[in-house]
């Protein structure tokens, strides 16, 4: 199978949908590889309610749905943004035969998920009680069931080197994550047995999401194949779309 051939499995994360990458689906499919952009559950068009996601195992179902009907011995590309860097490692568990090579966009790269408060240090945003709206869908006196980016801080933190029709769409499209679902994505297994997908992190050097320092900080504990540098804001598929489709291109 030529390479032109690979198929992309695109993976949105924390509030976003498939439809974060339109600008890169138009790139790839331009050069001849296969794109699939997915909704998590909650996310993008998907019709459920984020706030009746309660485990990751259902946030990430149309993710495994999509990679267990694949046909016999295809193999994917996946690539996760975000949070979206968790459901990329739960698929490697589940189906890392079905894997050729996993990429994470400032990503959460953690092979077991969110097992430690070290974990979450790292992989998680740290954003305060002001910039966030927290919907307690299983009552008040529970953990919130999801958590909502407040517009007036949404393009500093994810997009403020993108153009600003593309934050506006953003923040027309974003919903509220699911975040007590996020917080149970904890897995079981071998890193070793993961260890045999090539694994490339590219990480986002003007990034107010997810530290640069929290980049590192997974890069050292679990080193990817290759480490490449863009000097952008969270969301490269934005902001320098053509610079994040040839670094990936490179990757291959």
């Amino acid at each position: 199978m030529g390479m032109a051939k690979d198929h992309f499995v695109l993976v949105h994360g924390e509030g976003h949908g498939g439809w974060c990458w339109f600008k890169l689906r138009w790139l790839l499919e331009g050069s001849g590889y296969r794109v699939t952009c997915i909704d998590l559950a909650g996310g993008g068009v998907d019709p459920t309610d984020p706030n009746t996601v309660r485990t990751f195992e259902q946030y990430d179902k149309p993710l495994l749905d999509l990679i267990s009907t694949l046909p016999e011995g295809e193999k994917v590309i996946l690539m996760g943004h975000g949070i979206g860097g968790l459901s990329v490692i739960h698929a490697m568990h589940e189906f890392v035969d079905r894997v050729k090579q996993a990429i994470f966009v400032a990503a959460a790269m953690l092979p077991f998920g969110l097992q430690t408060d070290e974990d979450k240090k790292d992989g998680l945003p740290s954003l305060p009680d002001n910039e966030i709206e927290s919907t307690f869908g299983a009552g008040a006196d529970d953990p919130p069931t999801t958590v909502a980016l407040r517009l007036e801080f949404q393009r500093d933190r994810l997009s403020q080197q993108s153009p600003e029709e593309d934050s506006i769409l953003a923040s027309m499209l974003m919903r509220p994550w699911p975040v007590s679902a996020i917080s149970t994505a904890s897995f079981e297994g071998d890193d070793e047995r993961l260890n045999r997908v090539k694994r490339v992190f590219i990480k986002t050097e003007r990034d107010h999401m997810l530290d640069p320092q929290q980049q590192d900080s997974m890069i050292k504990k679990w080193p990817p194949s290759e480490v490449l540098v863009i000097d952008t804001d969270h969301s490269p598929f934005f902001s320098a779309p053509e610079q994040l489709f040839n670094l990936i291109v490179k990757s291959l």
